[in-house]
C-alpha cells in the first residue's frame, strides 16, 4: 500500500538534498503589497498540503470564511493562489497569455508516462501538432468514432451479458471498468486479432487498474521508485503499445494513426518515447470516464424515479426511430439524438456535479497584476499558480438547492435543457465545470459524454437492472483536485435480459 509514509520519506529526501534556507519554510514571506493573504504551514516543504489532501472542499471553504475569496496556500513546495468567487472565473481564463496551462501538463504528463518533454528545441511544434489531431474528436469525425464506440459497446454488452436469462450479480466498478476500457480501447486502439483478444485488453486493464492506483502521488510528483511495483508496471504498459504490437491491432481510429503519423516525423523519439505517448493518451481517454461512468449508474440505480424517467425516454426515442431493443439487434443513434435525450443528460451531469473534483491551474509566466471584476487587483510573482477550484461552486447552496442531494432533472427546465443558473441574483457564466475551462478543458469531453450515454443507453435499454447490496458509496477523496473521484467501495448490482414485451 502506498500512503502518507511515502510522502514522509519524500519530504524528508527533499530537504536533505535542497539547498534552501530553512526559514522558507518556518516564516512568513515577505507580502508585497496586492498580493493575497498566505496560508503557510509549519511544517517543511509540506505547508497544508496534508490537511488539503484529507479534504480540500472543506479546507478551502474554511479559509474562504476566514481570508475572503482571494487566498494563497502553500502546498508541497507551491505557492497557490485560490480564487474562489466564480463571478471572477472569466478573469482568470480570459488571461491565457499571462496565465500559461500547457507547459505546466506538459511537464507532469511527462514525468508521469516516461516520455520526453515536449521541449521546443528537440521537438519543435510536437505539442502544437498533437493538440491539432483533437479535431478528429470533434464534429462529423465525433460521429464516427462515436458510430465506432458504440457498436463496440454492443459487441461487448452481447459477449458479457447475452446469458443472462436470469439475473446475473457483480460488482459495479469492476462491470464499468471492464466494458469502458474494453470498449474505449478497441475504438481508439482496434481489436486484438488473436483468439484470446478478450483476455489480452483485460490483462491491460488489470495492469492499467495498478498504474492507475498510483496516479495521485506520481501527480504530486512523488518519485515512482517509492511507488512499489508502479515502475515496473507502468513499463509493461509501455511496451504493449510499441509499434510491432500496435501493428497487429484491426481498426484503430484516425486519432490515434494521426498521432502515430507525427511521431514518425520526429527522430529522436525513440520507440518507447513514443509508445509511452500512447499510453497517456490511453489514460487520458478512460482515467477519467470509468469513475464517471459508475457514479452516473449508482446514482440512477439508487433512485427509482430517476431511472424510470431516463429508461421511458430511451424507450421511446426507440420507438418514435422503429429500433428493437436486445442484444441481437444493432441500435444506431445520431449527435442530435444523443443530445435530445434531455433527462439521461441531466441525469449525467447531475452525477458529474457530485463526482467531480478537477482544480484548474494556470501558472503565471511574469510578475503581473491580475484585474479583476469590481476594481480588484492581485498581485502575482512569475511561477505562481492560480487555482480555481470548481467543486465549491458545484456544491453552493446558492447556486444549487440541496447540493447534496442528487436531482436527476435539476438541468432540465420545461422539458428542455436548462443553461441559467444564478447566484446573489446573478447569472453565472460558468456553473459547471468538470472538464476543466479555457485553453485547460478536456479536448475529449464531447466523445467522454457520448460514451457514457451511450453505455447507459445500451445497459437500460437491454437490461432489467437493480441494486443487491444496500449500502451507501462515498466518494473517495484521495484524487481531490485531479478530477473524477473514485467510490471508497464497490458495490454489487444484478442484471437480467428485459423482456421484449416490458
Amino acid at each position: 500500500m502506498v500512503g502518507l509514509s511515502v510522502i514522509y520519506v519524500y519530504i524528508k529526501m527533499s530537504c536533505s538534498h535542497a539547498k534552501v534556507n530553512s526559514c522558507l519554510f518556518f516564516s512568513v514571506f515577505n507580502r508585497k503589497t496586492g498580493e493575497p493573504p498566505l496560508i503557510n504551514g509549519w511544517i517543511p516543504y509540506l505547508g497544508k498540503a496534508l490537511i488539503f489532501r484529507k479534504d480540500a472542499y472543506k479546507f478551502l471553504l474554511d479559509q474562504q470564511k476566514k481570508f475572503g475569496d482571494i487566498f494563497t496556500v502553500h502546498i508541497a513546495g507551491r505557492y497557490i493562489t485560490f480564487i474562489m468567487d466564480p463571478f471572477q472565473y472569466v478573469y482568470v481564463i480570459r488571461n491565457s497569455k499571462q496565465l500559461e496551462f500547457h507547459e505546466f501538463a506538459n511537464k507532469m504528463a511527462s514525468k508521469t508516462f516516461d516520455y520526453p518533454a515536449l521541449s521546443k528545441g528537440k521537438f519543435p511544434e510536437l505539442k502544437e501538432n498533437l493538440h491539432r489531431i483533437y479535431q478528429y474528436l470533434q464534429g462529423k469525425p465525433l460521429d464516427i468514432i462515436s458510430d465506432h464506440m458504440m457498436k463496440n459497446l454492443q459487441d461487448i454488452f452481447e459477449w458479457k451479458c447475452s446469458q443472462a436469462t436470469d439475473w446475473e450479480t457483480e460488482k459495479m466498478y469492476k462491470f464499468c471498468c471492464s466494458v469502458m476500457f474494453e470498449a474505449s480501447f478497441v475504438t481508439l486502439y482496434g481489436r486484438v486479432p488473436a483468439a484470446d483478444g478478450h483476455k489480452v485488453i483485460s490483462e491491460i486493464r488489470d495492469k492499467f487498474i495498478k498504474f492507475d492506483a498510483s496516479f495521485p502521488y506520481l501527480a504530486a510528483n512523488i518519485p515512482i521508485e517509492l511507488l512499489g511495483a508502479t515502475k515496473k508496471v507502468r513499463k509493461e504498459l509501455i511496451h504493449h503499445f510499441l509499434l510491432q504490437n500496435m501493428t497487429k491491432w484491426l481498426g484503430g481510429s484516425k486519432v490515434v494513426q494521426a498521432r502515430q503519423d507525427i511521431f514518425e516525423k520526429y527522430e529522436l523519439l525513440g520507440d518507447y518515447d513514443k509508445a509511452a505517448h500512447h499510453f497517456a493518451f490511453l489514460w487520458a481517454s478512460v482515467g477519467n470516464t470509468i469513475p464517471a461512468t459508475f457514479w452516473a449508474m449508482y446514482y440512477l440505480l439508487r433512485h427509482p424515479e430517476a431511472l424510470a424517467a431516463v429508461r421511458d425516454e430511451i424507450d421511446h426515442l426507440l420507438q418514435s426511430t422503429g429500433q428493437k431493443r436486445g442484444p441481437t439487434y444493432n441500435i444506431h443513434l445520431t449527435r442530435e439524438q444523443l443530445d435530445n435525450l434531455v433527462y439521461l443528460e441531466s441525469a449525467l451531469n447531475e452525477s458529474l456535479r457530485m463526482c467531480s473534483s478537477s482544480m484548474n491551474i494556470r501558472i503565471s509566466q511574469e510578475d503581473f497584476v491580475l484585474k479583476l471584476e469590481g476594481n480588484q487587483e492581485v498581485v502575482l510573482r512569475k511561477g505562481d499558480w492560480i487555482a480555481l477550484y470548481p467543486q465549491i461552486l458545484h456544491m453552493d447552496p446558492e447556486v444549487y438547492e440541496d447540493p447534496k442531494e442528487y436531482k436527476f432533472d435539476r438541468y432540465i427546465e420545461n422539458g428542455k435543457k436548462k443553461t441559467t443558473f444564478y447566484k446573489a441574483g446573478r447569472k453565472l457564466k460558468y456553473f459547471l465545470m468538470p472538464f476543466g475551462s479555457g485553453i485547460s478543458m478536456c479536448p475529449g469531453r464531447f466523445l467522454a459524454m457520448n460514451e457514457m450515454k451511450m453505455f447507459l443507453f445500451i445497459l437500460l435499454s437491454h437490461f432489467d437492472v437493480e441494486l443487491a447490496e444496500n449500502k451507501a458509496v462515498r466518494l473517495d477523496n484521495s484524487r481531490m483536485g485531479l478530477g473524477i473521484l473514485l467510490p471508497d467501495v464497490d458495490i454489487a448490482f444484478r442484471y437480467k435480459l428485459r423482456s421484449l414485451r416490458n
